[in-house]
């Protein structure tokens, strides 16, 4: 052959070509340690969540009596899934609050199974029980991360501050919860992992001021952006858009800024203004199929969902890359 450099470039052309396009990066989130597999924000859902293999785990906070940061989507413990130390389902709407418990207290209590009865129970009725789970702490969640060693070197924690600006007195207060919450982050050695999210932007802006390099994520509902309690004095009418609305909210921010709508409220346009604006979009919590697809379609950075399998089904059908499994997938 005359020419065979440009022969050799052509066949490595014509290779090319036919290879798959680069993998994207896509956050697969287990919210609240994918509730649909394990119960829910409980270090089996986490370590299950681990083996699967995510991205994140999505996890929401409060503060106890004692000021112990605790792992708890609820404000009050949840008769759905909590039984007392006899066994016994808690009576409806007889929960105490996280807030006025200490952590010896609340870990009398067990989440490991759902009731069965409750329309909670009968939502998630293929998750699977593992009684005697308490309601963790978070040092202990990354505690657990930490003592998987490489099979979780790489996940990431999306960590919500459960908190209500319409009942003050059901929670913490924005600042103490904040500071107890970063102090948990700083003394695990953790920032590098940690996004901080909330629908009381309030916590966000603490988070911005105190702790600027930490990534916060702007979660937001039809019901909370109607009431500027939650959008830290902000009035939504006076903004063009919700991704606007971020925008004033996050301000100069130094860490990442992301914005998670209910999946609902998302629209393509919507999608393509926040990431013009720079911030990332991941919708919450989205459990169907069809609706996993039509959000990948649109361009979203991720997915909070309570079946992280299902999600990894279709980013591996779509040739997105995967993160790694804590082990070998069954």
């Amino acid at each position: 052959m005359k020419y065979p450099l440009l022969a050799a470039a052509l066949l490595i052309a014509g290779c090319a070509a036919v290879l798959p396009k680069a993998k994207q990066h896509f956050d697969l989130e287990a919210h609240r340690g994918g509730r649909g597999l394990a119960p829910e924000n409980t270090l089996a859902a986490f370590s299950k969540a681990i083996d699967l293999g995510v991205n994140t785990l999505e996890l929401d906070i409060g503060l106890t009596a004692d000021g112990v940061v605790v792992i708890s989507h609820d404000t009050t413990l949840n008769p759905d899934h909590t039984r007392d130390a006899n066994g016994a389902w808690l009576a409806p709407q007889s929960g105490a609050t996280v807030r006025s418990l200490t952590l010896a207290q609340i870990q009398g209590y067990d989440v490991g199974r759902l009731n069965p009865a409750s329309n909670y129970g009968k939502q998630f009725a293929l998750q699977i029980p593992q009684d005697g789970e308490r309601i963790p702490t978070l040092a202990a969640l990354f505690d657990h991360v930490r003592a998987r060693g490489a099979a979780a070197a790489t996940v990431r924690f999306n960590i919500e501050t459960k908190i209500d600006p319409a009942k003050p007195d059901e929670t913490a207060a924005p600042e103490p919860m904040v500071r107890a919450l970063l102090a948990e982050i700083d003394k695990a050695q953790m920032g590098g992992r940690v996004t901080v999210q909330s629908f009381d932007w309030r916590t966000l802006a603490l988070v911005g001021q105190l702790a600027p390099q930490l990534p916060r994520a702007y979660l937001s509902s039809a019901r909370t952006l109607k009431d500027s309690r939650w959008t830290a004095g902000l009035d939504s009418t006076n903004f063009t858009s919700t991704p606007q609305l971020v925008k004033a909210a996050s301000g100069k921010s130094a860490g990442p800024v992301i914005w998670s709508p209910a999946y609902n409220d998302l629209t393509p346009a919507a999608i393509k203004e926040a990431q013009g604006l720079g911030f990332k979009v991941l919708p919450w919590t989205v459990n169907q199929r069809a609706d996993m697809l039509r959000l990948m379609d649109w361009g979203v950075d991720g997915i909070i969902t309570d079946y992280p399998d299902v999600l990894r089904d279709l980013m591996r059908e779509r040739g997105l890359s995967l993160p790694p499994p804590g082990k070998a997938a069954s």
